[in-house]
């Protein structure tokens, strides 16, 4: 799988290119047969392409070399590849699916004729398909599910994979918001897994991706001011020596939270521009990661044993596990870059491949999925599935303690 990753990835990049301007290569029939072949597979990732275009295309293949099987071919071969990008033929992006993984035609069109003037038809068309384990899983169950409801949330999780980018990284991170997990990939396979707490559904996580840059040791909380009103403001005016104690203060202009055991972002957060200013972060409530259900915060997404996944990130010897401990104990404040950028991407999946194989189909906790799972039906999977979403306490202490990043 690792080698598989690697060559798709060099593929997209090289069928990609632009060519001159030409006309597009003739088709051989073995190359169309090739894209038959893709095209009735496809039905197995919930993809509906329209029955004319199949059906010319078998037309034009029993018809033989021609103008009519070039014409048929390409119009078939770029349905199919908007199919995988998640243009067509299936579910439709949402607006809250902030990830664009789509191509144009031309991106498309340039490949397509490079693979068929270098004979590579194939291998380009694996390069545009997801080549994600998890969208090889879920289609597999998909082609084996009769339960009807089973199999319509199935085809909204494959179509969610659709709308990520092709070529997600050689590292690269994974939010799942309904696993509540966050996973570690590199060259096409999961390293390390970490629980997270994401958003109340009154304040959910977005859907979005970001470039990791550094890590910041002992973080500052610059406090939003609707998470301040909710009060911490008034915590502060009304007793300043109280609140400096658990380490608010309110400094030009702005309520902020100093370093410590106390910090709302705990000791370590990512730095990770984005336009919803929402951050993956450390925790001082560690103890909320045992709860099997963990959407507390305001929208920023709380990871487990944080010290360990700055190490993890780092992958550096000077900023080893031991040195990270370090410096998280000088309480002082530091970004540490790293070595290379790694993407982030923050995603919505109900439905996946857990470790031994099996689906798991995870709790909706957005209402995203428009079904639930009937009780019969749920008992065959992994996961507790449809249950009330969870919501944070109100209550200054609680509030304080789950309080997060999101303005």
């Amino acid at each position: 799988m690792k080698k598989l990753s690697k060559v798709a990835a060099c593929l997209l990049l090289t069928f990609l290119t632009v060519l001159p301007a030409n006309a597009a290569p003739p088709w051989t029939v073995a190359q169309a047969e090739t894209l038959e072949d893709w095209i009735e597979r496809s039905s197995g990732e919930a993809i509906d392409l329209p029955e004319a275009i199949e059906n010319d295309l078998r037309a034009s293949i029993a018809a033989g070399e021609s103008a009519g099987l070039d014409l048929a071919a390409r119009n078939a071969a770029l349905e199919l590849m908007r199919a995988w990008r998640g243009r067509c033929c299936g579910e439709r992006k949402p607006a809250w699916w902030h990830i664009d993984g789509a191509l144009s035609d031309k991106q498309l069109l340039d490949g397509l004729d490079q693979a068929l003037l270098t004979g590579t038809l194939d291998p380009f068309l694996r390069s545009i398909r997801p080549a994600h384990p998890d969208y090889s899983a879920l289609a597999d169950a998909f082609s084996n599910e009769a339960d009807p409801v089973r199999r319509t949330l199935l085809a909204k999780n494959l179509a969610r994979w659709r709308w990520l980018p092709p070529d997600l990284g050689e590292r690269y991170l994974l939010v799942n918001i309904a696993a509540q997990k966050v996973s570690l990939w590199e060259r096409g396979s999961m390293v390390l897994e970490w629980r997270v707490i994401v958003g109340k559904p009154a304040t959910r996580t977005p859907v979005f991706t970001a470039r990791v840059t550094g890590v910041v040791l002992n973080p500052w909380w610059e406090i939003p001011s609707s998470i301040a009103a909710e009060g911490i403001a008034r915590f502060v005016r009304r007793s300043p020596k109280a609140a400096r104690a658990r380490g608010y203060i309110y400094q030009n202009g702005r309520y902020r939270q100093m370093p410590g055991d106390n910090n709302a972002l705990g000791r370590m957060k990512l730095e990770m521009p984005n336009p919803y200013t929402v951050f993956l972060h450390d925790t001082s409530n560690r103890e909320l990661f045992t709860e099997p259900k963990r959407a507390f915060s305001h929208g920023c997404i709380r990871v487990d044993r944080a010290i360990e996944f700055a190490a993890v990130l780092l992958n550096d010897r000077e900023w080893n596990i031991a040195a990270v401990e370090s410096q998280v104990a000088s309480e002082k404040t530091i970004t540490v870059p790293l070595a290379q950028p790694i993407p982030l991407y923050v995603t919505y999946f109900t439905a996946g491949p857990d470790p031994e194989g099996s689906i798991r189909f995870y709790e909706d906790i957005y209402r995203r999925d428009g079904v639930n799972l009937p009780p019969a039906s749920a008992q065959l999977s992994t996961d507790v599935y449809g249950s009330q979403a969870v919501t944070a306490p109100v209550s200054l202490d609680t509030s304080v303690g789950a309080a997060s990043c999101l303005s």
